[in-house]
């Protein structure tokens, strides 16, 4: 038991010290005036001195801490700020008498004093969330402060301290005496035994020196960076430094981070892994770390419950008390056996995955009448959304079996049926176990020499090394009974000639009811514990594994370095369904940026339509078939009068660019007026007109001597702002068609999307393209509505962008959305226009209006009819920018809202006066959407804006998920 000094000092509360009466010390011991507010301390009371120049932190502590402590911690400071390559640490500072450290009495007790310098900086511990390399700098600071320390000696080490975690159970014992929530005890006390037990055999092997003891997101600093994270790079409050086990340090460290995860416990892996390689660890220690995490857990949370019950207004202890006991939730959420085995296989120190000796559990049953079932993310038996029926697993479980008579699932698959959409975090979707789908009454031995057991319904047989669990079958076998490897144990449940049903699962831990599915990112932890039962039945039945790392190795390989992909580490997506997407691990994401897929993905109209044209013909459009005579008459419907006339291409940057070649060939010239910002496609001629420097870094120096790009009218950072601004950007568009009037060029035409896509969906001034339109056409000039990203249904208010500007163009250029995901685009005209491009020859595609792309064509405006999707994008599409309005009252970071319907952009800026563009901002929070389910990507030239042009299905839910997930990962400190 630790000491009664000990116990005492866990009593008492805080210094009785005002600001008032601390500011007369501080004049009277250091000659120092200032501001004085008072930072959080547990049992200390500290207070933050400002003079203007410098900072400091004036501690005061009770006289019960023996002064040579005190000296300890200054001497570790001053120790580790003579060493290079170490964080910045505080220095101690001497009063006026030479003093680092001083006593005096106040209303008749005693305290001691002494004051530090301040480092600048903001604690971790305000961040709700910290990216990964984050919480791998933290590791390698422990590391760095661990070596640091490693040969620091000083008499104050050896002392009794309440954190002291080689006490760990005797220090809870105590604090949890006086605790009167009998649950909360309960609980603390379960784990702190479980805890000890693991730990009690490891402990002569652990290695003891000076440490920290508490280097957490509460005493680590950094300053902002412009990433908006902090990185970590200074250490504070020496308080707990002592002579303890190296591992413990550690172990504080990890625990911190604990409530920065997200109830993931792995979200601490990055950390130890970085610790490991600066400092490593012995097995031994790194068997001790995560029980060490449990015990550090404990003792936070019945150590706040016991101050909190001596001093209830202690608001440093109400401040951290729910986050601790989070921390506690997490650490005790998963089994020891599991984070250990994590922790050594994250180090590629995993156990021996050898198995004992295993037989055939069914003997009657020939391996190779087994069929396999696959329930896998490309399961060819999932049709539309019928994984989301709960007795799917079953029901195709069943109908492998009717034609094999016994059929499995696989071990390891990543089950679709068992995805979650709209979740913030990964489903559990890899199976740790098999079913099987066999005969009733089919017989059943002992696979090895065993106990017999149970719990519930579930048989156990249990070996020194490994257990077998196993529901389904009829064992008449009382329990504790010893069973020999081929003894019979009974009939698998049900009438003979009946079918049955058999779960089977191993687990190395004799102490753990392992769970049926783990999540992804926990899977190969859990399979080290839950190995393949493929021996039981005698023929592998284990998912092949999968292959993402390696399939995106290739893609680098032979994939040209220009086509990029989302993300550094992207998921690989192999399914979709309306506005979902699935990797192939199950996990499903919330798709909010693929204008591609009007409809959605997966819709089984449009798949049956195209299943049944390529069943009959797919040709090119020089032959003569229906379905491209419609296809072009329903397009001519769509556009206003006088546009009647139509050409198919394959993609938006085919249309642009058949859009300038009818310009050029109808005027004679060739000269284009585009738009500053913009982006319309990667052919010669639509990149030509292409001036966004997000896209092409050297857009505005490479352009040809016929583009002549006009200022953007950026209605939100443009040099004019707001719905006043259309003059001004009109006086551009008329000084650069003057400099081609004398030129004596001639003028061909001009380009712009009608809505401002690539800067995030933002309005053009008022009135803007009906003067530009009436100059242009003036001097014999086309105009181009380039509708590809902004058209076709997506504002939801109109099918066309240009109808927001009440004008109607000479030329609509438009693909994306019009196929789905089918190489399809077009060109609608006037006959007029169409006609002059026969001066030059004809025109052909070869897969521009194939029957198959003219059927998906149709086939979606079919669909976009019946199910309303214009409508269902103008609706949520109020409803989400409703909610990201909402968004912009409430950050600073978000800046603006553009757009409207299903096509709208979220700007960040760093300061809306100056609208500094937050670009890394930006990507990080991408990035972060993503661990949270949602696929988002930046658009503008600053890549700042967020590019929200979901499905046309997305359907409130959605939306609503989307904001509730940006709206965390703004709370969590952007």
């Amino acid at each position: 038991m630790p000491d009664t000094a000990l116990l005492e000092r866990t009593a008492l509360p805080r210094p009785s010290i005002s600001a008032e009466h601390a500011a007369e010390i501080l004049e009277r011991h250091y000659g120092i005036q200032g501001t004085i507010r008072e930072l959080g301390s547990q049992q200390d009371r500290n207070y933050l001195v400002d003079t203007g120049e410098d900072r400091f932190v004036l501690k005061i502590c009770h006289s019960e801490y023996a002064t040579r402590e005190l000296e300890a911690q200054n001497h570790a400071m001053r120790h580790l700020a003579r060493q290079e390559n170490m964080p910045r640490v505080p220095q101690p500072v001497a009063n006026g008498a030479g003093a680092e450290i001083f006593r005096e009495t106040v209303d008749g007790r005693d305290y001691q004093f002494r004051l530090l310098t301040f480092l600048d900086g903001e604690p971790l511990t305000r961040r709700k969330h910290l990216a990964e390399p984050v919480v791998r700098q933290l590791g390698t600071l422990s590391a760095r402060v661990a070596t640091g320390l490693a040969e620091f000696r000083h008499p104050g080490l050896e002392r009794d301290l309440q954190w002291d975690l080689r006490k760990a159970g005797p220090i809870a014992l105590s604090l949890l005496a006086g605790l009167n929530d009998h649950q909360k005890r309960d609980r603390i006390a379960k784990a702190m035994i479980a805890a000890m037990r693991r730990l009690k055999p490891l402990t002569s092997d652990l290695r003891t020196q000076a440490i920290h003891h508490d280097i957490t997101d509460d005493n680590v600093v950094g300053m902002p960076q412009r990433d908006g994270r902090v990185h970590p790079d200074g250490v504070i409050d020496f308080g707990d430094v002592l002579n303890g086990w190296l591992v413990a340090d550690l172990a504080v460290t990890c625990a911190s981070l604990l409530h920065h995860a997200d109830g993931d416990p792995f979200y601490i892996l990055p950390a130890i892994e970085a610790y490991h390689a600066i400092y490593p660890l012995k097995e031994s220690e790194l068997r001790a770390l995560w029980p060490l995490v449990v015990a550090r857990a404990g003792i936070l949370v019945a150590s706040s419950e016991k101050q909190l019950s001596i001093e209830p207004d202690n608001d440093y202890v109400l401040g951290n008390i729910e986050h601790e006991w989070t921390i506690f939730d997490i650490a005790t959420s998963v089994p020891l056996s599991l984070m250990e085995t994590a922790i050594l296989r994250r180090l590629g120190l995993g156990r021996d995955m050898t198995l004992p000796a295993i037989g055939r559990l069914l003997p009657d049953l020939p391996p190779e009448q087994f069929g396999l079932t696959d329930l896998s993310v490309q399961s060819l038996d999932f049709i539309a959304d019928n994984w989301a029926d709960q007795e799917i697993d079953w029901k195709l479980l069943a109908k492998a079996a009717a034609s094999t008579g016994v059929a499995t699932t696989r071990y390891g698959e990543h089950r679709l049926s068992y995805t979650k959409v709209r979740s913030e975090r990964e489903p559990a979707t890899f199976a740790l176990h098999v079913d099987v789908c066999l005969p009733a009454a089919s017989r059943a031995i002992a696979p090895f020499a065993a106990v017999i057991s149970r719990n519930g319904h579930r048989l156990m047989l249990r070996s020194d090394d490994l257990v077998l669990h196993v529901d389904g079958l009829d064992c008449p076998l009382d329990e504790g009974m010893t069973v020999d490897a081929g003894q019979d144990i009974g009939l698998i449940a049900g009438e003979p000639g009946s079918v049955g049903g058999l779960r089977l699962q191993l687990c190395r831990d004799p102490d753990l009811v392992p769970p049926l599915f783990s999540r992804p990112s926990h899977a190969g932890a859990w399979s080290d514990l839950c190995p393949s039962p493929s021996a039981l039945l005698g023929l592998d039945i284990e998912a092949p594994p999968l292959r993402q790392e390696e399939l995106l190795a290739l893609r680098h390989r032979h994939f040209a370095k220009p086509q990029k992909n989302y993300y550094a580490h992207p998921p690989e997506i192999e399914r979709g369904w309306k506005e979902h997407m699935f990797a192939i691990d199950g996990r499903s994401y919330l798709d909010m940026v693929n204008n591609v897929a009007i409809l959605g993905h997966g819709d089984p109209r449009l798949a049956r339509a195209v299943g049944r044209q390529w069943a009959m013909l797919n040709t090119n459009s020089r032959f003569h078939y229906a379905a491209v005579a419609e296809f072009s008459a329903r397009l001519a419907q769509l556009a206003p009068n006088p546009l009647d006339t139509v050409f198919l291409v394959n993609s938006g940057s085919e249309a642009v660019d058949l859009a300038l070649r009818l310009a050029w060939a109808h005027t004679g010239s060739r000269n284009t007026i585009s738009l500053l910002e913009a982006y319309h496609g990667w052919t010669v001629a639509s990149d030509a007109v292409s001036t966004s420097i997000a896209d092409n870094p050297r857009a505005l120096e490479t352009r040809p001597d016929w583009v002549h790009p006009v200022t953007a009218p950026n209605t939100y950072r443009g040099p004019f702002r707001g719905p006043q601004s259309t003059h001004h950007y009109l006086e551009s568009v008329r000084a650069k068609l003057e400099e081609i009037d004398e030129s004596g060029g001639g003028l061909a035409g001009f380009v712009c999307e009608s809505v401002y896509g690539n800067a995030g969906g933002i309005p053009l001034p008022p009135g803007y393209l009906k003067e530009v339109y009436a100059l242009v056409r003036e001097r014999g000039g086309v105009c181009i509505a380039d509708e590809v990203q902004v058209g076709y249904g997506r504002l939801g208010h109109h099918f066309w962008g240009f109808e927001q500007q009440s004008v109607v163009p000479d030329i609509i250029t438009l693909a994306k959305g019009m196929g789905n995901g089918q190489p399809l685009g077009a060109v609608i005209t006037t006959r007029a226009i169409a006609d002059s491009l026969e001066r030059e020859g004809y025109f052909f595609s070869s897969a521009g209006g194939s029957p198959v792309s003219c059927v998906v064509g149709m086939t979606i405006l079919d669909i976009m009819r019946d199910d309303r999707l214009q409508e269902n994008a103008q609706i949520v599409g109020d409803h989400l920018k409703a909610r990201l309005e909402a968004i912009v009252q409430r950050f600073p970071l978000a800046g603006a809202v553009h757009g409207m319907g299903l096509y709208l952009g979220l700007e960040f800026v760093r300061d809306r006066e100056t609208l500094e563009p937050a670009t890394e901002e930006t990507a990080g929070i991408c990035d972060r959407l993503l661990s949270l389910g949602v696929i988002m990507q930046p658009t503008g030239d600053h890549l700042n804006v967020l590019k929200i042009k979901p499905p046309l299905c997305l359907s409130r839910e959605s939306a609503d998920f989307f904001a509730d997930m940006l709206e965390k990962v703004l709370s969590e400190g952007w």
